[in-house]
């Protein structure tokens, strides 16, 4: 029998952190690196009464560098958040009340500001009382303060939180992103959500909840996606990509002429050809949508002439006609490992619009494509198994 003290004590901890120990390293580091940048240019600038970092961009720090796709931690949130914040604490001080009731009215009414102007972020309640209780240096500036040191120091933050995290593969800013947006702008419902969860039960659940999130609402609508997936697998079993995958597959390189791509695709009947480089990595995929895009499709008058003339050589050294497959393909390329559950490929396929995933091994080598007909045989095979024993 477990000890009820010792159940008490554990149910005090706070639950095990999420973030991979890489994820903890690059925050800390970003916020570092964020904070030095600032507090130099401050100086540099010469710092309003020497003011040249406030202590709540340290909180600020840790909502972009750890929190980045947070509606919290977004560009208007923190530079809205702690200059409207900063206005009203100055406000308060200027009522000539004690700072005893003058710090509380400027961090309610900073809340109540955010609210309204939809900035909330909580490093803003800070810069409210900071405001207030930063004594005579601060309050010479005036609402000089919400310029000076503050609007700068978020600009500042701001400027190398899109740096940072853009370049360490973390979308700021974060801009929302629906997995359950129907991609061929029809009335219909995607076709995960016809019988799975809908945008509506998201939104209709949202606001039962009636509180403010910590997490963005696509990154909200992925996660319950992804549990899904879990389940499916839990339930009927995981078929992964590399046993279902095509591995006879024809090929093109950035330099294959589009007469001789359009020729493979024609004779081997496919409607796409991944785009390798010379270590057989991924690095575009090109299709028939892509020649008819070159083609200027929106003109239906003299289609067959344009794809001739698309396909035909100019002959020259320099041409504003593309000429090579690499200049008409697909850059950003959706993959998938030999090892991921073809169940995760489910919302690419059917919300996303993708007909087609170049599929890596572990060196991230090109090792075969899945097709929306291979996904649609793997399911329809693995439901047969199941049911097999009970028939």
């Amino acid at each position: 029998m477990s000890d009820p003290r010792a159940a008490w004590l554990t149910a005090l901890l706070p639950p095990p952190n999420s973030a991979a120990r890489l994820e903890q390293w690059r925050a800390s580091m970003a916020a570092f690196l964020a904070l030095i940048l600032t507090g130099v240019l401050c100086t540099w600038t010469g710092g309003a009464a020497g003011l040249w970092l406030i202590a709540p961009m340290g909180a600020s720090a840790v909502l972009l560098f750890c929190l980045p796709g947070s509606p919290l931690a977004q560009p208007w949130a923190v530079i809205g958040g702690n200059v409207v914040s900063a206005l009203v604490g100055v406000a308060c001080v200027k009522t000539g009340l004690a700072p005893q009731i003058a710090a509380p009215l400027a961090g309610g009414l900073a809340i109540a500001a955010m609210f309204a102007l939809r900035c909330l972020h909580p490093p803003g309640g800070a810069v409210a009382l900071t405001a207030v209780l930063a004594g005579p240096a601060v309050h010479e500036l005036g609402f000089g303060f919400a310029v000076t040191p503050v609007a700068l120091n978020c600009v500042l933050m701001v400027g190398a939180a899109l740096a940072v995290n853009n370049l360490t593969g973390r979308r700021y800013p974060h801009r929302q992103q629906s997995a359950m947006q129907n991609v061929h702008d029809t009335a219909d419902a995607v076709p995960t959500a016809r019988l799975g969860f809908s945008s509506a039960d998201l939104d209709g659940v949202l606001e039962r909840y009636g509180q403010v999130l910590d997490v963005s609402r696509d990154d909200l609508e992925g996660i319950i996606l992804a549990t899904e997936t879990a389940a499916y697998g839990r339930r009927f079993g995981v078929i992964r990509c590399g046993q279902i995958m095509s591995t006879d597959v024809v090929t093109l390189e950035f330099g294959t002429a589009l007469a001789g791509a359009w020729g493979l695709m024609r004779h081997h009947q496919v409607h796409a050809l991944p785009v390798l480089n010379r270590a057989r990595r991924v690095i575009g995929i090109v299709t028939q949508t892509d020649f008819l895009r070159h083609s200027d499709l929106d003109v239906y008058g003299g289609l067959g002439k344009r794809l001739h003339a698309l396909l035909q050589r100019s002959g020259l050294t320099h041409s504003d006609k593309p000429e090579v497959v690499g200049q008409i393909m697909t850059a950003r390329v959706a993959t998938a490992h030999v090892h991921t559950p073809i169940v995760e490929l489910v919302p690419l396929m059917a919300n996303a619009g993708l007909h087609h995933i170049p599929v890596v091994d572990d060196e991230d080598r090109f090792a075969g494509i899945v097709t929306q007909s291979d996904l649609v045989a793997a399911l329809y095979q693995s439901r047969l198994a199941e049911l097999a024993p009970a028939a």
